[in-house]
């Protein structure tokens, strides 16, 4: 039989994400620029994922090994582009300078 949960729960959660929501409104009410404005952009949007994925995704309640096996894949593809962003910037500024403009 299907581990019930309670329904508190979920309308606890559905509340955060409520507020979450009107912050990430708010960022844009109070007209936010620049780094401040995308830190608190991606810092609520990932607050919200990871209610989505824990509660309504059950994955609270779910085996080590299963999270694991869902979780760090998308996490080392993103080790990997930020190190692919590092090259680029490399090639970008060995062609700029050797290259008299960048290509």
């Amino acid at each position: 039989m299907p581990q019930q949960h309670p329904i508190g729960l979920y309308l606890k959660v559905w509340a955060y994400l409520f507020v979450l929501s009107a912050l990430s409104y708010m960022v844009d009410y109070f007209q936010f620029q620049g780094i401040v404005r995308w830190g608190l952009i991606v810092t609520l949007m990932l607050l919200k994922a990871g209610l989505i994925i824990s509660i309504f995704m059950h994955m609270a309640w779910e085996r080590l090994s299963l999270v694991y096996a869902i979780l760090v894949p998308p996490l080392a593809l993103l080790v990997l582009v930020r190190i692919m962003l590092f090259e680029s910037d490399y090639v970008f500024w060995t062609r700029a300078i050797f290259m008299n403009g960048g290509g």
